[in-house]
């Protein structure tokens, strides 16, 4: 069993940090649309640093620079809480003997800090981070890691991840992949598998 992390196990959101910080709903969203967006965080993801992103990001925002070291310095408070029912499902997973796995984007200094704080990582076997591969989702080849590093492949992987694009390129390569929408849609995915009574 193969799951996601962002939006399957833990809510994901820049916004649950900047809301914090930035009170005015518009500055709110024209920041989140141009300074720290989805799209230069996916950087981090990708294997860049954070010693190469800020410094050209606060060059390039100068008068956001509190704002973008609250970026590295707090994004834990982007994934506050856990989605709901899928730390359960995590649980019985476990306690029924299946072998568990993360394939995540998610970059590799920002999950070092992640996983201290959460205990429920310690149920997983392994867990491929793309930080630290320096590959992502959707490309074949953090696919391919996985395979070497959970020694199965096709069919005998079960994945859920909330990105269609990444649910498609696990299907190219033969897993039983599923987009994750809530709990209770996985629960009945996985009793289908044969997973869960």
């Amino acid at each position: 069993m193969v799951f996601d992390i962002g939006r399957v196990l833990f809510k994901w959101q820049l916004r649950f940090l900047f809301e914090k910080i930035i009170d005015d709903e518009a500055e709110l969203d024209w920041f989140l649309a141009n300074v720290v967006t989805e799209e230069w965080h996916f950087e981090h993801d990708a294997g860049a640093t954070m010693a190469q992103m800020l410094p050209a990001r606060i060059a390039q925002f100068p008068d956001q620079a509190l704002r973008i070291a609250a970026y590295a310095a707090r994004f834990n408070e982007t994934a506050p809480a856990p989605v709901d029912g899928t730390h359960e499902l995590v649980r019985r997973l476990y306690d029924a003997g299946v072998p568990l796995f993360c394939l995540t984007n998610f970059g590799d200094e920002f999950f070092q800090q992640f996983r201290r704080e959460h205990t429920i990582f310690d149920l997983f076997e392994d867990i491929v981070v793309s930080g630290e591969e320096k590959e992502v989702k959707p490309e074949p080849r953090i696919y391919e890691i996985t395979e070497e590093r959970t020694g199965r492949s096709g069919a005998s992987l079960f994945f859920t991840d909330d990105n269609p694009a990444n649910v498609t390129a696990a299907k190219a390569r033969g897993w039983d992949a599923q987009l994750f929408t809530d709990a209770a849609s996985l629960e009945a995915q996985l009793k289908v598998a044969g997973f869960l009574q």
